[in-house]
């Protein structure tokens, strides 16, 4: 299965609202059971374990609903560390989800709410922040870490590396990656489980579409290694994902 460079529904602007926001509670769903919020709470832990952090500041970028930052807040509250999350999302609609999910009061600083059961959050410490993942608003060196979870397999390869370049210069100690791993069975069987529990056309044509855009863990290495920013480490996590952790040149 070669990699395919066919832009997904969720790439083009003006979709319909109530399809898009049906297909983002979907991706929420596929995070909490498929492996999304775990494959990055095990990379938080092995990077704050790493620094001895007890508290550290946060980018995630293309954040979509706000619930991978909110899983992370819940992680660290748990364990007493402080966080600060900045939560990026350029497209309106998805920024406006997260804002009624978090109950908005005063943009483009939206409080996001902490999720315990789908629909049910309390108050905590995220910011979530419409902006461009090309050029994020923020000073160089902002944030201890930056993340992006499942987000460049949206972007070709020297796309991969030029934002890679660009988060290296907001981060102080790492860039973490969470993405999906290209392999047949994880095709079929995202295909399988959406026609099956969905209807939405979005969700049906884009998660399949997902997994053909991602990488193979040797793919992903390669492409990782060359943008040339920090020390890598890769590792797959199950099903059908990987986790990279680049140590940035100028951290400790």
């Amino acid at each position: 299965m070669k990699r395919s460079g066919e832009k997904e529904m969720m790439d083009f602007p003006g979709q319909p609202r109530e399809l898009l926001e049906d297909d983002l509670k979907n991706l929420r769903l596929i995070n909490r059971y498929l492996g999304g919020c775990r494959c990055v709470v095990r990379g938080i832990e092995q990077s704050v374990r790493r620094h001895r952090l007890q508290s550290f500041a946060l980018l995630d970028v293309g954040t979509g609903s706000g619930d991978i930052p909110a899983r992370i807040t819940e992680w660290a509250q748990q364990r007493g560390i402080k966080t600060s999350i900045v939560a990026l999302e350029p497209d309106p609609v998805t920024a406006r989800v997260a804002a009624t999910l978090t109950q908005q009061t005063n943009p483009p600083f939206i409080p996001l709410l902490q999720r315990g059961k789908e629909g049910d959050f309390r108050r905590c410490g995220i910011s979530v922040v419409r902006g461009d993942a090309t050029a994020p608003p923020f000073a160089a060196g902002s944030f201890d870490f930056v993340l992006t979870s499942q987000l460049l397999h949206h972007f070709n390869d020297e796309q991969i590396i030029a934002l890679l370049r660009t988060w290296a210069r907001l981060a102080r100690r790492a860039i973490l990656v969470a993405d999906l791993v290209r392999h047949p069975v994880a095709y079929y069987g995202i295909r399988l489980l959406t026609t099956i529990f969905t209807r939405n056309r979005m969700t049906r044509t884009d998660a399949p579409l997902s997994v053909q855009r991602a990488c193979t863990i040797a793919e992903w290495t390669d492409l990782l290694r060359r943008a040339d920013v920090g020390t890598l480490r890769i590792q797959w996590v199950f099903p059908f994902r990987m986790l990279a952790l680049i140590s940035l040149q100028n951290g400790s």
